[in-house]
């Protein structure tokens, strides 16, 4: 049965009841928001889910708090706020409403618990805490700067800003889901890319997209560059041996480094090279002939330096 009301807390809002009130809008359209601390509205009855607020975590009665004693844990002991228990008892369906291919829902929900609702829990429980000049640019900081002034006397203010920021946290959640989605996509398209390429040390792909992923997934040890079509040009990309740093299977030639145009020309050989970063991750080239024709000058030099 759809709720007629999706209740949390009045008052200062956070970002974990903010995350939660965009996945149950987004499956409730219809049902009205509220934000109380009356016994009336946090009372559990079946027109409503109750969630960060009422003192108790109950699925079934539809009630998902996590400030008492006794309050749910993950299977590996780490805690849950509200946002954590209605991604995991509702983020299926969410995503099943987002149109996601049901084949991808489920790594789509443990991409985006374990990367995204998983530090909001911990930082809500106070088991994280982000430290040094980026620690004001999380996001449950940024949400929470959104809260009107201390000395704001309007009383329509929280519940106004409560909304201006849960438009922001909506927008947040959707492109984090959309980037997972995108990258299954991407690894179907990579993989036959890899297939194509056989033995061979370059990958070219139909466009710019996420690679990495699906070459250490298909354990393509061998590809040392990637060329792929951009908007007018062609590009010439360096593989990450890590997920982290910026440490590649192989640079691009150092005689490259930071020329464009005709000096590139010059010293590449190749009629149409037109840029590489002077950090020899990325080149580019004006057509497909001459990225490949850079891409082959670039992999016979890292053979024979090794690679």
């Amino acid at each position: 049965m759809s709720p007629d009301f999706l209740v949390t807390h009045s008052g200062g809002f956070h970002a974990d009841e903010l995350l939660s009130s965009v996945i149950l809008t987004r499956l409730f359209p219809q049902a009205r928001l509220v934000r109380s601390r009356a016994p009336e509205w946090i009372t559990p009855g079946p027109d409503r889910i109750i969630y960060d607020v009422g003192g108790r975590y109950d699925a079934a009665a539809q009630i998902f708090d996590h400030h008492q004693r006794g309050a749910p844990l993950r299977a590996d002991g780490q805690p849950y706020s509200s946002f954590g228990l209605i991604w995991n008892h509702y983020g299926r369906y969410y995503l099943a409403a987002s149109s996601l291919p049901e084949a991808h829902i489920e790594t789509v929900y443990a991409a985006f618990d374990a990367s995204f609702v998983v530090p909001i829990d911990l930082t809500d429980n106070g088991a994280l805490s982000p430290t040094g000049p980026l620690a004001g640019l999380t996001l449950p900081t940024l949400l929470e700067t959104l809260k009107p002034a201390f000395d704001d006397t309007d009383p329509e203010a929280d519940d106004r800003t409560f909304h201006a920021a849960l438009a922001i946290a909506r927008s947040f959640v959707e492109a984090a889901i959309s980037r997972s989605a995108a990258k299954l996509r991407a690894e179907g398209l990579v993989q036959r890319a890899i297939v194509a390429a056989g033995q061979g040390r370059i990958l070219e792909l139909p466009m710019g997209m996420p690679f990495r992923p699906a070459i250490v997934k298909a354990g393509a040890d061998q590809l040392l560059f990637v060329v792929h079509p951009r908007d007018k040009d062609w590009c010439l990309t360096t593989i990450r041996r890590g997920d982290e740093g910026f440490e590649v299977r192989a640079d691009l030639p150092a005689a490259w480094a930071g020329l464009t145009n005709g000096e590139l020309e010059a010293a590449c050989g190749v009629a149409g090279a037109s840029f590489c970063h002077n950090g020899r991750f990325i080149a580019a080239a004006k057509t497909r002939e001459a990225a490949l024709a850079m891409a082959d000058l670039a992999v016979n030099e890292a053979v024979a330096n090794g690679a």
